[in-house]
């Protein structure tokens, strides 16, 4: 199975190779082979090729069973003609990775706002206001003149039908409850499209309940009530925003997963940015990154009918969730201690015990 590796930039070069030290001590464990292809992007690809992403990486990325993306600093590229394409953007508009799934749960004893909290934001991942994605040629921003700016929001019927599809199979497999978070009332058009999509898709699944909520009260609620949520389905932007408020809520944004999907391809990526402040000093958090990489291991377990990587994927959260359970053994922004490869390190031991082996014996990560 081949994996194409992309760590990018600030602190994503380091959460990456924790990322795939506990992968390779997990496929060792449980025989699974996995090819990592790992390529160059980013400002030091800027740098030495011209390009923050070349096509042979994004045609190589169509190729490969999938992707595992670090963060990238795409705010300090130079305009897309001078090279500077952000990555995450080609790739969901290149692949049409029209969903992005992010999982957002509280856990006992981590520092948390909301301790009541399981949900998933289901968010449409190639439309909406983003700019650099929802036009087929030219920028969705233009100036007719040098005081004015607009913005085009660009939201379909098959977008808006096939996120909404996402969801409510989701749904089916957790609590049967669906919240289409939308602006209606004031994007009449637009998103009155949207829940007509959304509707049309509940009607398929009279065993999960439909919920409709403006984006404010979302908002709201992901404080005051997050146990109400089961599942949220919304468009790009209210779903970029609603998933890191809901994540920070539920303790931090380095504990949350996203995974970019399309009916053929995957990226795991970390939800997070790439803290250039804090890089290269040992102190990022990589639990996103890891289990976004075991996000892609569910879900081409689920594609290509591989039990074996449902048991690796199962593994490596189970891991991480008993390494968080100690005190001893969190990441700073957790309040714990330990630098970015220490935490890596507890993770792989934790996996090298569930497996009844004692951690000396897999010392090779």
């Amino acid at each position: 199975m081949k994996i194409q590796v992309l760590p990018g930039d600030g602190i994503g070069p380091e959460i990456m190779g924790v990322t795939l030290d506990v992968l390779r001590v997990a496929q060792r464990l449980h025989g699974v082979e996995f090819d990592f292809v790992e390529r160059e992007i980013g400002l030091d690809s800027l740098a030495r090729h011209g390009t923050t992403l070349s096509s042979s990486i994004v045609e190589e990325a169509t190729q490969v069973d999938g992707v595992i993306l670090g963060p990238v600093s795409h705010y300090d590229y130079p305009p897309k003609a001078d090279g500077g394409l952000n990555p995450s953007a080609e790739l969901r508009t290149r692949l049409d990775l029209y969903a992005n799934i992010r999982p957002c749960r509280s856990r006992p004893g981590l520092p948390a706002v909301c301790h009541d909290m399981d949900l998933v934001i289901v968010r449409e991942n190639t439309e909406g206001f983003y700019a650099d994605r929802n036009m087929w040629a030219g920028s969705g921003e233009f100036m007719p003149d040098p005081e004015s700016a607009f913005a085009i929001r660009k939201i379909t019927s098959r977008g808006s039908r096939r996120i909404a599809e996402v969801a409510f199979q989701l749904a089916t497999e957790r609590r049967c409850r669906v919240t289409a978070v939308h602006k209606a009332n004031v994007l009449h058009l637009s998103d009155g499209l949207f829940l007509r999509e959304v509707r049309a898709v509940a009607a398929q699944h009279p065993d999960v309940e439909l919920h409709e909520l403006i984006v404010d009260a979302a908002a709201a609620h992901l404080v005051r009530r997050p146990e109400q949520f089961d599942v949220l389905v919304t468009t790009n932007m209210f779903g970029d925003i609603l998933s890191d408020e809901a994540s920070e809520l539920s303790g931090s944004l380095g504990l949350g997963p996203s995974l970019n999907v399309s009916d053929r391809h995957v990226v795991a990526q970390a939800q997070h940015g790439s803290a250039p402040d804090i890089a290269g000093r040992d102190q990022a958090n990589p639990t996103s990154l890891i289990l976004s990489a075991a996000m892609m291991l569910a879900w081409l377990a689920r594609r290509d009918a591989r039990a074996d990587l449902l048991t690796l994927s199962a593994a490596v959260e189970a891991a991480i969730e008993s390494t968080l359970a100690d005190p001893a053994l969190r990441t700073r922004d957790l309040g714990g201690s330990l630098g970015t490869r220490a935490f890596g390190a507890a993770v792989a031991d934790a996996l090298v015990r569930a497996a009844g082996k004692h951690p000396s014996e897999e010392r090779g990560y």
